[in-house]
């Protein structure tokens, strides 16, 4: 089974003070973002997955997901962010300049 996109959101936590994804709300802009692809009918064989994710190993950049097959990097701040995502890169395939990651 493939997908024509593959989102990874990281969902590590540290538990020795030092930043992680988890300490920026990741866990809830992850489950924001399933259930919109689900909610939009865009889940499944041949669409989109959204899994979890341990490290990515850019926790200062977080939170972070990265979205394949493009390998598009993207850190969010709230749920309109991840809903730019989701319109415009994976429904318009137009990755979203301003929420990318170098």
């Amino acid at each position: 089974m493939s997908f024509k996109h593959h989102v990874f959101f990281c969902l590590n936590q540290r538990n020795n003070g030092e930043d992680c994804c988890d300490r920026h709300n990741a866990f809830a802009l992850f489950e924001y973002a399933k259930n919109r692809v689900k909610e939009l009918g865009l889940s499944g064989p041949g669409k989109i997955r959204v899994n979890k994710a341990g490290c990515l190993d850019r926790c200062a950049d977080g939170p972070v997901a990265v979205i394949y097959p493009e390998g598009v990097w993207y850190t969010f701040v709230d749920v309109e962010d991840v809903e730019e995502v989701i319109q415009s890169h994976l429904i318009q395939g137009r990755p979203v300049e301003r929420l990318q990651l170098a």
